[in-house]
């Protein structure tokens, strides 16, 4: 098979990525190989092939094969697996094993597992033509669904649920979203369908006529600081995607007092004054069961992705295009 592999972290300016020819794994027991149709391009995908997170142990083989939320056709089953056939529509998320003995795996948020495998960052992901995958992190795509548009409901999905599922709002709420990219566009809708007022905030243009077009209320341009004060102190809850100290400080000024900020990113919040009562809590992606709610909605009409469609072997042009700023919403790679 072909596959983008990624030997030594470096810039991606310095194209650290290879289109070459190289083994075509095999499933194990319990495991499936998939021919991939599509692969979405995270920018946690560029932190890792850049060397943002050599530090932490990322990534934890060379070469690897990036990618994390990925989509195809079941190739191959392995012993001892059930419910899968050959030629199922299948999908992978960023979660590509865990224990399932913790306290975290025994209690619905298998997302929290300390042993937890990511999919593409400490084994070979969706950058290439086959995949393995574990039987129990799979899940089946509807029938309905173009599986090269599905495949970021697999992180950008999963990962706006969580955060939606951490606030108590509906008709009359107000919600704001920072940051409208791959992941932001789907917490617009996810937000939108309970009832509450959808604010999308971003400096992006094609990012905020993407928000439109999925059922924000209203859009303001985060560079405009009148158009920030006109906000200020006025939404039940803001979610943020944006690992950025400014848009922290100013999702923190929309929120009201008694408010709850939901972050799917790394943030520093500087003077938190707690007379306000409000709360700050942390997400990431979800468990199995809201996965499957999440190709349950897209799969109803409820949510959609919007994609910009790169051949797999130009994954390194979709990741430039990611760095510089010019997607309309999420690269997806596709065979």
């Amino acid at each position: 098979m072909h596959a983008n592999q990624l030997l030594t972290p470096a810039p991606i300016s310095e194209h650290p990525l290879t289109w070459r020819e190289t083994d075509r794994p095999e499933p194990g027991e319990g495991q499936l190989l998939i021919k991939v149709a599509g692969c979405g391009v995270c920018r946690s995908n560029l932190h890792m092939i850049e060397g943002d997170w050599v530090d932490g142990g990322v990534p934890a083989i060379s070469p690897i094969v990036p990618g994390h939320e990925a989509t195809g056709r079941v190739e191959a089953v392995g012993a001892g697996v059930e419910g899968f056939a050959v030629g199922d529509p299948v999908g992978v998320q960023p979660l590509w094993w865990t224990c399932g003995e913790c306290e975290f795996c025994t209690s619905g948020r298998e997302q929290l597992c300390h042993r937890r495998i990511i999919t593409g960052e400490h084994v070979d992901g969706g950058y290439a033509e086959y995949l393995v995958s574990w039987a129990d992190h799979t899940y089946h795509v509807p029938e309905n669904l173009d599986l090269v548009e599905a495949a970021p409901l697999f992180c950008p999905g999963i990962t706006a649920y969580g955060v939606v599922d951490k606030i108590d709002v509906g008709p009359g709420d107000v919600v704001a979203v920072f940051g409208l990219g791959g992941v932001g566009h789907m917490a617009v809708q996810m937000a939108a369908l309970t009832g509450a007022e959808v604010v999308a905030v971003g400096r992006t243009p094609a990012h905020l006529e993407v928000a439109r077009e999925l059922g924000a209320a209203r859009t303001v341009d985060s560079r405009d600081p009148a158009a920030m004060e006109a906000i200020a102190d006025s939404a039940d809850a803001v979610l943020t995607f944006a690992g950025s100290d400014a848009v922290t400080a100013q999702a923190m000024q929309t929120l009201k007092w008694g408010g709850t900020l939901v972050n799917a990113v790394p943030i520093t919040v500087q003077d938190f004054h707690f007379n306000k009562g409000q709360t700050i809590k942390g997400s990431i992606l979800g468990n199995r069961e809201q996965m499957r709610a999440v190709l349950r909605l897209a799969s109803e009409g409820k949510i959609r992705t919007v994609v910009e469609r790169f051949p797999m072997a130009d994954a390194a042009h979709a990741l430039e295009e990611l760095a510089a700023g010019r997607l309309r919403s999420r690269a997806v790679l596709h065979t």
